[in-house]
């Protein structure tokens, strides 16, 4: 049966303010925009499940009082009951999850000394469920402001996550910096996350991130499920509603609710409006690629865009632009990469290739047999699969980095989960026979038990495989339901891409669905990539959006970053942290330069290809970074 979720109060504390916010007048420091009519500010009917908390005295809102010290610390934070933990413990463990999945805090990395800061900050917790118009699932927007929130000033950072992670995806990335500045941060998890769905308990996850049974409760992620479905569902395969289509729309309601929680937490000011509160947007990754598409949203509410390492899909795919939709060179480097890498030297460890070179190899030979690469042994069909790869776009550079999402098979995870996604496929009707399940050792299913249950929305990164859930056969390929990279499974996956299915047109129309517009005239964006990015290579994504947007006329600057790749939080692995340097401390100064230009009059950054200096194993300087 369907799980349904039920009406609870709208919010409505703030009629007057709402009534009054046509008329607001801007503070002097902040420059007056054009005013926007107050019902779309404030569609108030959007938002649901309204929570507010405070945060002080050894609870704050950067770090739940963990400090900068028990975000380091290898393990997380404790639950009282592990099958019953308190939104206080499950609030607290999933902004430990998020810090480490993000930045790069080991010792000598750099963050808290060379860059970044976490800071105590008070303050309180605006949560609710909103849901864009035409979706069927909400997505969380949740937003923190600080006691010391300048309210002269009115500044806020709108920070979609990252990934697929969930509602506190982009904490080290735009509360780290803006809290402590005294600017409200507001959150989306932008139709993805982690409010997993246990079919076999019939659970998912309350406002609070506790489990509760269907039915009972409002859940934040509510498939349609039948009666003796079982595994797990979560919302960026199953929303059935192609969340990465509306990023740029959750994005925009994330700022919406923003001025809703400012009214509510200072009355006195009231109104908050986009014409006398200055909006920047900020995100990495998926998170980039959601400001770029806010960036598109016509009307004079958001007044600059910072993004990192985007994901984004520039209109004129397969035009000469350059520009390649994730699902096609994700698909491409799961099937080629392993064998590709053979061919490669001096590959940054993990993954180990002595330990690896018997799965490559093997890769090569099935590749070989299905007619996808050509060679008489394994050496030949490296170097074939390695010139196909740049033939297609791939640099030496992203390649030579790619090989972290081999090691760790991240390929294939983002090709199952986008493939559901892009083509709007329910519960149980993956087109490559695909499921997501809790596994015993040897990968045969079993069900959740409460303690993974419990830990689900704080732990898991919005994409299995990861906090006890994997990807399982659900199509009964050899009449098992073991865990099946084979090739024909992985063949299928590229099908969708390339192929002419039913199937294929569904996921390819998906992607259509994502393509990126021009950013809106006179819009400072600032867009930063690292040259060596490895998951979301630079050259299909950032680079021809920007060329689209100049040559549009559009006011966009691109700083490339020489020896920086995708992933901050694995510069803890000692080859990772002597090749490449972080990418949060180029997001940081971005911003720095950003408000800069907005409230004291200052130029904003022009172009920079910055010329990194490898650490080499040393404690990371100033001087690594080159910062412009």
């Amino acid at each position: 049966m369907p799980i349904v979720l039920s009406t609870v109060r709208p919010i409505v504390a703030l009629a007057l303010a709402l009534g009054l916010a046509a008329c607001a007048s801007a503070p002097r420091s902040t420059p007056s925009k054009s005013a926007t009519p107050s019902m779309t500010e404030r569609d108030v009917s959007a938002f649901r499940a309204q929570r507010t908390t405070t945060h002080r005295d050894g609870d704050d809102l950067l770090s739940a009082g963990l400090g900068l010290a028990g975000l380091r610390a290898m393990v997380p934070p404790a639950f009282a009951d592990a099958t019953a933990p308190t939104p206080v413990e499950l609030r607290r463990r999933a902004i430990w999850s998020n810090w480490r999945g993000i930045a790069d805090l080991a010792p000598g990395g750099g963050f808290g000394d060379v860059y970044g800061r976490v800071d105590t900050v008070p303050g309180r917790e605006f949560s609710a469920l909103a849901t864009v118009p035409g979706a069927r699932q909400p997505h969380r927007v949740l937003v923190q402001v600080p006691d010391g929130f300048d309210r002269k000033r009115r500044c806020v950072l709108v920070a979609p996550s990252s990934g697929s992670r969930g509602v506190y995806g982009a904490i080290a990335v735009a509360g780290a910096w803006g809290l402590p500045k005294g600017c409200a941060v507001a959150y989306t998890d932008k139709g993805t996350g982690t409010d997993y769905v246990d079919l076999d308990a019939r659970t998912g996850i309350r406002a609070d991130g506790t489990p509760a049974s269907f039915g009972t409760e409002t859940l934040a992620f509510a498939p349609e499920a039948s009666d003796g479905v079982g595994g797990v569902a979560f919302k960026h395969a199953h929303s059935q509603d192609n969340p990465e289509a509306d990023w740029g729309r959750h994005v925009r309601q994330a700022a919406e609710f923003a001025l809703v929680a400012l009214d509510e937490a200072f009355p006195a000011e009231a109104p908050f409006t986009f014409a006398n509160t200055r909006v920047v947007a900020v995100g990495i990754s998926n998170g980039g690629g959601a400001v770029l598409r806010a960036a598109e949203i016509e009307g004079d509410w958001l007044d600059a865009v910072v993004a990192g390492e985007p994901s984004v899909l520039v209109d004129g795919d397969g035009a000469g632009t350059g520009s390649r939709a994730l699902y096609d060179y994700t698909t491409e480097a799961m099937l080629l990469m392993p064998c590709a890498l053979l061919a490669m030297d001096d590959l940054p460890q993990p993954p180990l290739q002595a330990q690896a070179r018997g799965q490559w190899t093997e890769r090569c030979r099935a590749l070989r047999e299905a007619g996808l690469v050509d060679g008489t042994d394994a050496d030949a069909q490296a170097r074939d699969a390695l010139a196909r790869m740049r033939a297609s776009g791939w640099t030496e550079e992203a390649l030579r980095a790619g090989a972290l999402s081999v090691g760790f098979d991240l390929w294939r995870a983002v090709a199952v989960t986008y493939a559901s996604a892009y083509g709007r496929f329910g519960i149980g009707e993956h087109p490559c026979g695909h499921a997501w399940s809790a596994q015993n050792a040897d990968g045969t299913r079993r069900a959740a038990t409460a303690q993974e249950r419990a830990a689900w929305w704080s732990d898991a990164s919005g994409i299995p495989p990861g906090a006890g859930v994997g990807i399982v056969d659900d199509g009964n390929l050899d009449g098992s339901a073991r865990i099946d990279p084979s090739l024909s499974r992985l063949q299928c996956l590229r099908g969708l891409w390339r192929g002419a299915s039913v199937d294929a047109e569904r996921v390819r129309k998906g992607v259509a669905e994502t393509r990126a517009g021009l950013p809106r005239k006179g819009l400072p964006v600032t867009v930063i990539h690292g040259a060596d990015d490895g998951l979301i290579p630079m050259a299909f994504t950032s680079a021809p959006y920007v060329a689209r947007a100049r040559a549009a006329g559009r006011d966009v600057r691109f700083w490339q970053v020489r020896r920086a790749q995708h992933f901050d939080a694995f510069l803890g692995l000692p080859d990772y942290g002597a090749r490449y340097l972080p990418m949060l401390p180029y997001v940081y100064r971005a911003l720095d330069r950003t408000l800069d230009a907005l409230e004291q009059g200052k130029p904003m950054p022009g172009d920079a290809v910055i010329d990194t200096v490898p650490r080499a194993g040393k404690p990371l300087t100033v001087e690594h970074l080159a910062l412009p």
